[in-house]
């Protein structure tokens, strides 16, 4: 990945102060900032460690004020904006920055370059800080001002006496510092050549995307010394930033693995294209360590691990690159958690009991477990780990679990109750539901009937032959009531709810998921009206912009932006399921490679590297939400994968056996969508070739 921004933005203050870079360190902890070098989030800063990991976030570190010191000429490097006013203004010295693989800024003084470098080292809550002097400088030296927030990194810190202001030489060219007892104590590995004690509060950094969104958006930091380098003698420094001591002499070998590892990374991209390779190595961030497993975090700043996004990811993530081992770690940790047949919704950041509020997580845990035994074969796993917990939701969906979620005498889904929000569209405000989906939404309909008929070739597979069965005519019961209850012939499109006409992206997973209840005509049209009315560049809208409730800017404050969340603004995610809805309807269309294309761009528009959560649905289509979303990333990926193109991680056919309908019942059309070479007969007799 090279990304490469010229002087011309790095100097345009306003732009520069939106392009957000991010590292990670597969533990939950992460890094990030502008490339102009002003924190416009409370999120933004060099180390912020998950102390129970992935969750129990905190930012220890917020950045370094650097400051370079030529013949006695003093340049501050670093911005800041405090109370409207931006000081200092060291993006002016700014002439490049790049993604090579890691942030790479390089500021010029005369004729001085300094190259500053971080990164964070994977497996350890550990941020590297490297400069380097590149031209004559025959006496000058660095300044290294480190500032302190240590708070949780959903909250923002202010001056204070109970600060302890006192730290500790170590061996090594080791500092530490321990502001608050209880909290861990952070290590300096620096190469430095004196340590100056100082002890100030810098008061009132000013956050501007906080401010936007109306919440606490000024923040004081503590800074307790500064580490004076000389660079006539030596033109590098280093200052590692860490939970556990590590001297500033491992930063080469540190960085060396860094890269090499990341290289690896993109070899297992799916396709042999640059944008995918970039995306491939974008997917690595999510990937955390939970507990003996993996889990995935749903985006960067401020999400953790949930667990809708994880199963909706985990194909993208990990399947189509090739990384089986982490794919079977998150469904064994999420098979564990299973309770009462529903899969949390989200392991909330301070490690209490996780959240059971969601009604499609555990329907996606079925699909996602199709997926990894279409591209392992691991057959043990899945029926010694997987299959019996499979069974188990199924059991409790069929007889009823929480929040009204139960199989109606039509064998839909039915979920939720007035002032829930179940499905994926789950913004609310107070006790105000932004999106009322209750009832039987039809994304709900298309992934249960997905489930059923996941579990029904399961259990042929492991001879369970008399639950395939029952689950053969529970999959019919479903069809029919669905396509009476869902399609409107007279619009065309299926209805977003029984008795809601809005058009919503959520049809397009009756055409995208694995089993199809619609026929060749009924998705063809669905993908019609998805195109026109929701499609832009970058995604699906949230509604059609003629719907009243339609809103087309995300912005304002948390109340304005919630109520445009899922009514208007444009989902990267969606993309995904679209290309492979559109792949389907048009197999081997020029226009599927056009769609992936247009996405290029959005790698240097918001979070450098990365594809955002969401965007206006109005033109230009501005990223808002986090700046780096799991599933945005991993749809694409797997869309790219399986739909488009020449790839070398090819989805295969599903290794179990596919029912096709009209092989069983001789009254059912031809062009059903189901995919699958083989079938069951009436029975449940296992026919395989």
């Amino acid at each position: 990945m090279k990304l490469l921004f010229d002087e011309m933005t790095c100097q345009d203050l306003e732009r520069s102060s939106r392009l957000e870079w991010l590292e990670t360190n597969g533990l939950g902890g992460f890094a990030s900032g502008t490339v102009s070098g002003i924190h416009t989030r409370r999120y933004h800063g060099l180390l912020t460690a998950a102390l129970q990991p992935p969750v129990g976030r905190m930012l220890l570190v917020a950045k370094f004020e650097d400051t370079l010191v030529v013949d006695g000429y003093r340049v501050e490097l670093s911005a800041n904006r405090y109370d409207g006013a931006v000081h200092p203004q060291g993006y002016e010295y700014l002439r490049e920055f790049r993604l090579d693989p890691f942030p790479t800024w390089v500021y010029e003084i005369g004729d001085v370059l300094v190259e500053k470098r971080v990164f964070m080292v994977h497996g350890q809550d550990a941020t590297v800080v490297e400069y380097e002097i590149k031209g004559l400088c025959k006496n000058c030296h660095l300044e290294v001002r480190p500032l302190v927030a240590y708070r949780d990194y959903h909250a923002t810190t202010h001056s204070n006496d109970a600060l302890d202001r006192r730290f500790e030489w170590e061996e090594e060219g080791l500092v530490s510092v321990q502001p608050y007892a209880g909290l861990p104590r952070v290590f300096f590995g620096a190469d430095y050549w004196s340590c100056e004690p100082t002890g100030y509060w810098y008061n009132r950094f000013e956050y501007a995307e906080e401010k936007a969104r109306g919440l606490d958006y000024q923040e004081d930091l503590f800074q307790p010394f500064v580490l004076h380098f000389d660079l006539a003698n030596s033109p590098k420094a280093v200052v590692i930033v860490s939970r556990e001591a590590i001297p500033a002499h491992e930063a080469t070998a540190l960085r060396e693995q860094e890269r090499m590892r990341r290289l690896a990374l993109r070899r297992h991209a799916p396709v042999a294209d640059a944008f995918l390779e970039d995306l491939t190595e974008a997917a690595d961030q999510f990937i955390v360590r939970r507990g003996d497993g993996h889990s995935i975090i749903a985006g960067y700043p401020w999400f953790g691990d949930w667990g809708r996004d994880t199963m909706i990811s985990l194909t993208g993530l990990t399947l189509v690159t090739g990384r089986f081992e982490v794919a079977s770690g998150i469904l064994s940790e999420f098979a564990r958690a299973l309770d009462q047949g529903m899969l949390p919704n989200r392991f909330p950041d301070a490690g209490e009991a996780p959240e059971y509020n969601t009604v499609d997580a555990t329907l996606w845990f079925f699909e996602a477990a199709r997926s990894y035994l279409q591209y392992t074969k691991d057959d043990l796993f899945v029926r010694e780990i997987l299959y019996p917990r499979l069974v188990e939701a199924m059991d409790w969906h069929l007889r009823g679990t929480r929040y009204r979620i139960h199989a109606d005498t039509d064998g839909l889904l039915y979920a939720g109750e007035p002032g829930v929000q179940l499905t994926w569209m789950d913004a609310k405000i107070g006790d105000w539901v932004v999106t009322p989906r209750y009832g039987k939404p039809v994304e709900i309909q298309a992934l249960w009937y997905n489930a059923i008929r996941i579990l029904q070739e399961f259990a042929l597979r492991f001879e369970d032959f008399k639950r395939a069965e029952d689950l053969e005519d529970l999959a019919q019961r479903v069809k029919a009531n669905f396509l009476q209850q869902f399609w409107d012939p007279g619009r065309g499109y299926l209805l977003d709810n029984t008795d809601d006409p809005s058009i919503r992206p959520n049809q397009i997973f009756a055409v995208s998921l694995h089993y199809s209840m619609l026929n060749a005509a009924q998705a063809a049209a669905v993908v019609d009206t998805v195109e026109r009315h929701l499609l832009t560049p970058i995604g699906l809208r949230s509604v059609s912009p003629v719907d009243p409730a339609y809103r087309g800017h995300y912005t304002g404050g948390v109340r304005e932006r919630d109520s445009a969340y899922h009514q208007g603004s444009v989902w990267l995610w969606l993309m995904g399921p679209f290309l492979t809805a559109y792949a389907r309807v048009h197999p081997g269309s020029p226009r599927l490679q056009e769609l992936l294309n247009g996405m290029r761009g959005h790698l240097r528009e918001a979070g450098i590297g990365q594809l955002s959560e969401i965007a206006d649905g109005d033109l230009p289509h501005t990223p808002r939400g986090c700046f780096a979303q799991a599933w945005s990333v991993a749809e694409l990926l797997r869309a790219a994968a399986e739909n488009i193109g020449n790839n070398k991680v090819t989805a295969p056919d599903f290794m179990g056996v596919l029912t096709k309908e009209n092989d069983i019942h001789e009254d059912h059309s031809t062009d059903t969508l189901e995919p699958g070479t083989e079938r069951v007969r009436a029975g449940g007799a296992n026919v395989s070739g």
